[in-house]
């Protein structure tokens, strides 16, 4: 059996259904029961948990636990705290870091050997856009301000935690290290400090199936690596296979992709119509946020052979619109029809 701690959020529900086509067993947890009845009509059986109460974890299976997929965590897309008027770093460090000691002292009490987490590319913030594919061997290098800056610390402090229980332990832990992952789920709008925006590619993909003008910001050519929800999943499971997997490994798909190619691609995917598809526009002089950026996948590819499906932007955006078209989770994340 495999155990994904967090199964509401948008890489679990996927995962578990590449793991279920992968002839696994699967049981979950979530905090509350609005995913209960959806997971059990899938044979997955369903324990209630909260990350960060130790004596939850009293109730899980311990027996036959083959191993662990932690995916609960708070992110700054889900806080609304706005970081000037409020502060939330102790809540970051209660829910991913200490929920991730709570999660590997079950695993080493119940002699499960692997644990598969998740850490935030923004570990390596201040290191992005010099010219260079980054590798797992980078040393960290964030800043110390924005909404993202606690979440990395805290992610950060659980992967040693992961490392320490390797070495300590003998454990086999594993963190993948994720940029932008793209796929139908519940990202219509996120918050930027505590504030609820609509996301850039909601806003392309609306614009394109309406045949409206479409303008990038800054430089058209700025590049950034991403990857496919399908792919994320598809590694957790030959992660989980593998005897060679152990500590951090990039998790993209190998392309970037610049905002010029990822406008034309949704035009391309998302138009209704040929008569009327969308102008791209461009204004140089409105800045974008973030600089370029690459990622190594060498190390995945060597020690459990992943080999992303999709490797283009054009790929992945019309399997996305595929799966939107057939309402694909719609009852479970209830993201904007176009």
């Amino acid at each position: 059996m495999v155990l994904i701690i967090g199964a509401t959020s948008f890489l679990a529900v996927h995962t578990v259904d590449a793991l279920l086509e992968n002839g696994e067993k699967v049981a979950v947890t979530g905090r509350d029961n609005k995913f209960k009845d959806y997971f059990e009509s899938k044979g997955v059986e369903y324990y209630t948990l909260d990350l960060a109460k130790p004596d939850d974890f009293n109730n899980l299976p311990t027996g036959d636990v083959k191993g662990v997929i932690l995916l609960a965590a708070l992110l700054p897309a889900n806080s609304t705290a706005n970081l000037v008027d409020e502060e939330n770093a102790a809540d970051y460090f209660v829910i991913n870091t200490l929920g991730t000691v709570y999660t590997l002292e079950y695993c080493r009490k119940n002699d499960i050997k692997r644990l598969i987490s998740t850490v935030s590319y923004t570990d390596v913030a201040a290191s992005l856009g010099k010219g260079y594919v980054i590798t797992e061997e980078e040393p960290r290098n964030y800043f110390y301000h924005g909404d993202h800056a606690v979440y990395a610390f805290s992610k950060n402090a659980a992967s040693d935690l992961m490392e320490y229980y390797n070495q300590q332990h003998n454990m086999k832990n594993i963190w993948f290290r994720l940029p932008t992952v793209y796929g139908v789920g519940p990202h219509g709008s996120l918050r930027v400090n505590g504030e609820l925006k609509k996301s850039g590619i909601q806003i392309f993909m609306e614009k394109a199936s309406q045949g409206e003008d479409i303008t990038i910001f800054g430089d058209k050519n700025l590049s950034r690596d991403v990857a496919y929800v399908k792919d994320v999943a598809k590694a957790f499971c030959q992660a989980m296979d593998s005897e060679n997997a152990k500590g951090l490994y990039n998790m993209t798909c190998g392309s970037p992709v610049t905002l010029d190619e990822q406008a034309k691609v949704i035009v391309d995917v998302f138009s209704k119509s040929d008569e009327k598809k969308s102008k791209i526009l461009y204004n140089p002089k409105l800045k974008n946020d973030g600089p370029s950026y690459e990622f190594s996948i060498e190390k995945a590819k060597k020690d459990f052979g992943y080999n992303p499906e999709y490797k283009t932007f054009k790929s992945m955006m019309i399997d996305f619109k595929k799966d939107m078209d057939e309402e694909k989770y719609l009852d479970l994340f209830n993201y904007p029809k176009l």
